[in-house]
């Protein structure tokens, strides 16, 4: 059994088996046609990602950005569901199942769902990604490989437990933390659209103490490409912005921008706003072991949210992606689940949250 942790993000989607791992911006578009394709760099094949799945081809990820003439990308969460994750999940899928195995080679999926979108999506999530499916891959010189895809076993769980579980866990699934185990935890996950707060209380999750609040990072780009419209009349796109953002420079029209300082103010209003969310929500949390900072917003708004917030904080080790912890800790559950003589049934999934 193969078992795959994906997380398809509002900024990128991240996926692992393991021993290999995905990370591609979450846009797609029109496949055009390529009259003529040169490329003197050896790139992975995240950086061509042309699929056709259910007799429609696409441009996923960076291949999008560059050559389609229409990208979606989209911040709301019905349509992230009706029109980007079943795509995204089964090209991740297709690809980590070698070209040697079999057809219909049955894959297990573990994956996530922000906290306050669980109950609502949680079914429709796990249904489009049930059953067969067919991918094909093509590659710039015109071959391809078509691959079909069995995948029996989907679950899934509020997003931020994923981070936590990659803490407690070894790769085979192993609860290996017991002292981490035994005490109450709060998960700060800062993703691009949303920021979800849970706790663990001794790995029962709280659902009192467990929201979904609109204050991804994404506000802050929104505020940066806002401001660099004013100063240069051009409209950048959101997911134009992730290595401007991080240099806090950006070069329009041959002329180049300097917003660091800008860009640091907006993170430090950001940062106090999920600090004053973080005291609101957990006001009743006093007796908190830890609290863990975590998600791909986590590395950006770190330094401007360590002194706001007090308790004992734990993050990511410098060596890991930040994007990767809570799909590293899918994947690793679905090693507790499915690799340790469990595969016999489906386990039902935790009790969801409220919505």
């Amino acid at each position: 059994m193969q078992i795959i942790g994906i997380d398809v993000g509002f900024g990128f989607t991240k996926a692992t088996d393991g021993q290999e791992s995905v990370v591609f911006k979450s846009i797609y578009g029109d496949a055009t046609e390529i009259q003529f394709w040169v490329d003197f760099q050896e790139r992975s094949l995240t950086e061509y990602f042309h699929v056709t799945l259910d007799g429609k081809s696409y441009f996923i990820g960076d291949l999008a950005e560059q050559q389609s003439d229409a990208v979606a990308f989209t911040l709301d969460q019905e349509r992230m569901v009706a029109d980007f994750a079943r795509l995204f999940a089964l090209t991740v899928a297709g690809l980590f199942m070698k070209t040697e195995e079999v057809p219909e080679a049955p894959i297990s999926i573990v994956s996530g769902l922000p906290v306050g979108f669980y109950r609502q999506y949680h079914d429709r999530f796990r249904d489009a990604l049930k059953g067969r499916h067919t991918i094909t891959y093509h590659s710039p010189d015109g071959g391809r490989i078509t691959k079909k895809i069995q995948i029996d076993q989907v679950q899934l769980l509020p997003q931020p437990m994923g981070s936590l579980l990659n803490q407690l866990m070894n790769d085979s699934g192993e609860i290996v933390d017991t002292e981490l185990a035994k005490q109450k935890i709060g998960v700060v996950d800062i993703g691009f659209r949303t920021t979800d707060y849970t706790v663990i209380d001794r790995l029962r999750y709280v659902e009192r103490s467990s929201r979904t609040m609109d204050t991804g990072i994404s506000k802050a780009y929104t505020v940066i490409a806002n401001k660099l419209r004013e100063n240069s009349g051009v409209n950048v796109e959101l997911y134009r912005l992730y290595r401007a953002v991080q240099n806090g420079t950006i070069k329009m029209r041959g002329q180049g921008f300097n917003f660091a300082k800008i860009r640091d103010q907006i993170y430090t209003q950001l940062a106090s706003t999920v600090a004053g969310d973080l005291d609101r929500i957990w006001s009743g949390d006093w007796d908190m072991d830890a609290i863990l900072l975590t998600g791909g917003g986590c590395k950006e708004l770190f330094p401007h949210l360590q002194p706001l917030v007090t308790g004992n904080i734990r993050t990511t080790p410098v060596q890991i992606d930040p994007r990767m912890t809570n799909v590293m800790g899918y994947h690793k559950y679905g090693r507790y689940l499915w690799a340790r003589g469990e595969s016999s049934g489906a386990p039902a999934d935790p009790d969801p949250p409220a919505e």
